[in-house]
């Protein structure tokens, strides 16, 4: 296989329509809109929640929990993430692993607000790892490989 003789699969490209455009082109004329009336005209987009006068029903409905404006966001990482990273020498297990470490090694793009350490894969490794947060999973996996994990105080 070449690279001029890639190409799509069958379907997987459609043409846009063209409204509009004469009558034999099938979508001509009122263009799809039908006849008259307020939806047939240009600039018309905030009529959809419209029901006729009568109390909307995004308005009806009771409003419904709260999002925090100031909500800590975490960088999250696997304990599985971690063995790969010090398999392939981007971390020193023998040092304390904290965010900075993690950015600087390339495991994580930006730590936000601190480091969520999770327990999914498996850690053979004696870490000693500084985070924000760590579920018991990881905690567990982690002194069970005979490190430690560090909890700093919430934000």
């Amino acid at each position: 296989m070449k690279l001029n003789e890639l190409s799509d699969n069958k379907g997987a490209r459609k043409n846009r329509m063209r409204v509009g455009r004469g009558i034999g082109s099938g979508k001509g004329k009122t263009g799809g809109r039908g006849v008259k009336g307020q939806k047939s005209r240009s600039g018309v987009s905030g009529i959809r929640a419209y029901e006729g006068g009568q109390m909307p029903l995004y308005m009806r409905l009771p409003k419904r929990g709260f999002n925090k404006p100031n909500k800590a966001k975490y960088a999250e990482i696997n304990i599985g993430r971690l063995q790969t990273a010090i398999d392939a020498g981007k971390l020193d297990a023998s040092q304390k692993i904290n965010s900075a470490a993690l950015v600087e090694a390339g495991v994580l793009r930006r730590a936000h607000d601190g480091v969520r350490l999770l327990g999914v894969g498996e850690l053979s490794a004696k870490i000693d790892i500084d985070v924000a947060h760590a579920s018991a999973g990881a905690k567990a996996a982690v002194e069970k490989a005979g490190g430690s994990v560090t909890v700093q105080d919430a934000k």
